[in-house]
């Protein structure tokens, strides 16, 4: 094997991330089909006396965790051109983002276990579920993000970069994920 083809594959720990997002994927792809099923299943979803999920506010709070997603993919490019201090700020970014969009919608999750209690209906029990699993990705990355944080504070070495490129790859994976639970939940509401 020559060095330039040595160099075209992916490192480790870009595949450990690739298998770990893709068994995610599939228990979101569990979750969502379950909530799809049910929907189709019952003629008032949620059913009646309890009211439609909100939609601004998770709406807006999405657009600004996707903003994350640039931000690790510009980290990532700086990462790459061996800019560590942009890169830095720019984790920096979407980890105040991301701790932004989880104080406020941990703060929501408290009121939805009280308005859709999970052993009352099935909506609430899937709804709830949902939710708890999205966040709680998105607490694993806020915590990768303090991570790299940290490693990127001293120095830069091709370690930490593979570990940028990977945290990049779960960062991107959680935000299409959390996007597609947003439009699952907030179509009963529109």
């Amino acid at each position: 094997m020559t060095a330039s083809a040595a160099r075209a594959a992916r490192p480790n720990g870009w595949w450990g991330m690739a298998i770990f997002v893709a068994t995610e994927a599939t228990l979101f792809g569990a979750l969502v089909g379950t909530w799809i099923y049910l929907r189709i299943e019952n003629h008032h979803w949620p059913p009646r006396p309890l009211p439609n999920p909100p939609v601004l506010t998770p709406v807006l709070l999405t657009l600004l965790l996707l903003t994350t997603s640039v931000a690790f993919q510009l980290a990532w490019r700086a990462g790459r051109d061996w800019d560590r201090v942009r890169a830095w700020w720019l984790i920096a970014y979407a980890f105040a983002a991301q701790v932004f969009y989880l104080a406020w919608e941990l703060h929501d999750f408290h009121d939805a276990l009280h308005t859709w209690k999970p052993q009352s209906s099935a909506f609430g029990s899937v709804y709830v579920t949902l939710l708890g699993a999205d966040h709680a990705h998105v607490i694993l990355g806020a915590l990768l993000s303090i991570w790299l944080l940290l490693r990127l504070s001293a120095r830069l070495t091709r370690y930490r970069l593979i570990g940028l490129q990977a945290v990049t790859f779960y960062v991107h994976a959680v935000n299409v994920i959390t996007a597609v639970v947003l439009v699952v939940t907030v179509l009963p509401s529109v």
